[in-house]
């Protein structure tokens, strides 16, 4: 009986450090939606499944409410263009 308990309570654990560990990461924001939508807070289950809160939620880590929007036109200095070296390994 209690070796079951306690195989259960591993077990448990054991799922509960690989969801917030390695599952994807929009996998864990459909969790965080299920459960904050249960009435848990949003904030303490963002930290422990280490996801970005959602938006609206008034955080400001993202930074999308109050940035302007990227320019369209390039810069007259042609530093637009950028060099990406890659080295191949044989």
């Amino acid at each position: 009986m209690w070796q079951t308990i306690i195989v259960a309570l591993i077990v448990a654990a054991a799922l509960l450090h690989f969801s917030t560990k390695y599952l994807p990461a929009g996998v864990r924001r459909a969790i965080v939606r299920g459960l904050v939508r249960c009435g848990l807070d949003e904030a303490k289950l963002s930290t422990f499944f280490k996801v970005a809160r959602g938006c609206g939620s008034g955080c400001g880590s993202c930074g999308s409410c109050d940035s302007p929007p990227p320019s369209a036109t390039p810069p007259a200095d042609g530093s637009s263009k950028r060099v990406i070296l890659m080295q191949v390994q044989r």
